[in-house]
């Protein structure tokens, strides 16, 4: 197994991608933290990750709260006495024209997808510098950042705000890569596009109404708008997290990695 001995965390793991991110690197053998602001749904992969032989520990975890960061972190050194990926999975999304944005909107955008990354990035990159180099890779540890599709394509309509946060995610990357480098911490971005989840759920419906048109309609131009002709699976990001935790991935830094299906090139 690819992450044998490895200890990993992912916020905003309850549901969705992050769950899924969980599963496939517990599947890889590393230890993992599950963590989301719904502890219960957090306990539940957790079990599910133990059912299935792996090792896994919940914990509540609101990544606009930096008290509640240090103490998942906290929680998980009490346990491991290090951290070696660390995913920055938790997003939100709303959804309206631009014109008709508010405030609030921008901010509970920018709040949990930007300032989240940051906060629980700068508390992460602090303690990978205080820990011993791994001997095999001649590295402290990892940050993923999820990222999306709309951190690099900015014609993505109702979605302003949100687009916004992840062009900030996606430059934070390349920030936080550069200067950690020295100190042996790769960060990199995953970005997906139209993935399957609870959240596109809500947004298909949102995206329905302003549009003027059915969900299933909204559904078949995302389709059609993937050169490879389907939606996305939270498991199909999972699997480049994966590979960027993995020693297969230790001379890259700096990177956001498009995942969509070919929706977005560059």
């Amino acid at each position: 197994m690819r992450l044998e001995g490895k200890v990993a965390a992912v916020t905003g793991a309850a549901a969705g991608i992050g769950r899924a991110i969980a599963l496939a690197l517990a599947a890889e053998g590393a230890w993992v933290a599950v963590t989301d602001v719904n502890q219960a749904g957090a306990e539940q992969v957790a079990a599910e990750i133990q059912a299935a032989g792996g090792s896994a520990f919940a914990s509540r975890l609101d990544v606009t709260n930096p008290q509640e960061i240090e103490a998942a972190l906290q929680s998980i050194l009490e346990q491991k006495g290090r951290i070696d990926v660390w995913c920055n999975n938790a997003g939100v999304s709303t959804m309206n024209r631009f014109v008709n944005l508010t405030e609030r909107d921008w901010d509970f955008n920018m709040e949990v997808n930007a300032k989240g990354t940051f906060l629980c990035s700068q508390a992460v990159a602090r303690q990978m510098m205080r820990q011993e180099v791994d001997r095999q890779s001649g590295l402290r540890g990892k940050i993923i950042n999820i990222a999306s599709m709309a951190g690099k394509r900015g014609n993505a309509p109702f979605l302003a705000h949100y687009v916004a946060s992840k062009f900030a995610v996606v430059g934070l990357t390349q920030a936080m890569a550069g200067e950690l480098a020295a100190h042996g911490i790769l960060v990199n971005a995953v970005c997906p596009g139209y993935v399957q989840t609870s959240m596109q759920e809500r947004e298909l419906q949102w995206e329905a109404t302003l549009r003027g048109i059915s969900v299933e309609e909204v559904r078949q131009l995302y389709i059609a708008d993937t050169p490879l002709q389907r939606l996305e699976t939270p498991e199909d990001v999972a699997k480049v997290v994966v590979f960027l935790a993995s020693s297969e991935a230790d001379f890259i830094t700096g990177e956001a990695i498009n995942v969509n299906g070919g929706a977005w090139m560059d």
